[in-house]
């Protein structure tokens, strides 16, 4: 059996390519930019071009392209985004306007000319790990994905994003005090994860077997967990520091 793990950070997307004929320390694995830096590259490339920005795609993980889309903002140069893109900064439209993006839909963005440097986010790219792990002639025959991201949840305005998530966590532990509860099959992920639904989605339109979403802390630690020694233990105490 082979599945491919993603663990897509602020930093780095550390992928696991787990064969259950290998030992497990014997896995292939690859620690690569994660997608946010290479969006936020391409944009720091198009403000020193000083070109015009368009997001289409996905939601996908902030931080380093939020920062770098501010700071194109903020050189006098425009952002455009379609409204899903648009969400990796904000699920609430009107506070990402309020930055300086225009929303534009998915028609007008289409029209939009040659000058203008197009991204499509997405926190998942299967033709760029594919080609990576074909490089070293390892081809991609899989029975399932597991993909892990950092996601607060879509809060309703007004709401704390970091307080959703807490509450959030605080609920699913509620219901079954086990870590498992934050991993889910591909269709049923909470609704209000929308940066791990739209992660999920971008899998199953390359892949139709197994998918598997959960949160990357709860991930972190539980595979801790899962580790011999640890398991050993009877209490123990477990911090994941990204």
């Amino acid at each position: 059996m082979k599945i491919l793990c993603v663990d897509i950070g602020t930093g780095t997307q550390d992928i696991l390519l787990y064969d259950s004929r290998r030992e497990l320390e014997n896995a292939y694995q690859l620690i690569l930019p994660s997608p946010t830096i290479r969006v936020a590259r391409a944009i720091r490339q198009a403000t020193r071009e000083r070109r015009p920005v368009l997001l289409t795609g996905v939601t996908m993980g902030g931080g380093p392209c939020h920062w770098a889309v501010e700071d194109h903002l903020r050189a006098g140069l425009p952002v455009y985004a379609t409204p899903e893109a648009a969400r990796t900064f904000n699920d609430d439209l009107d506070a990402v306007e309020a930055m300086g993006v225009q929303i534009v839909s998915e028609d007008e963005a289409a029209r939009m000319d040659e000058r203008v440097v197009r991204l499509a986010l997405r926190d998942f790219d299967w033709d760029a790990l594919r080609q990576a792990f074909e490089a070293f002639d390892v081809p991609l025959r899989l029975d399932g994905i597991a993909v892990a991201v950092f996601d607060h949840g879509a809060a309703p305005p007004g709401y704390s994003d970091r307080k959703f998530r807490f509450d959030y966590l605080a609920r699913q532990l509620s219901e079954q005090r086990d870590l498992t509860v934050f991993a889910h099959r591909w269709d049923e992920i909470p609704p209000a994860l929308t940066r791990l639904q739209a992660t999920v989605r971008t899998v199953r339109e390359v892949f139709d077997g197994p998918v598997v979403g959960m949160d990357t802390a709860p991930a972190a630690v539980l595979g801790a967990t899962l580790d011999p020694r640890v398991a050993a233990w009877r209490r123990c105490l477990v911090v994941n520091i990204g």
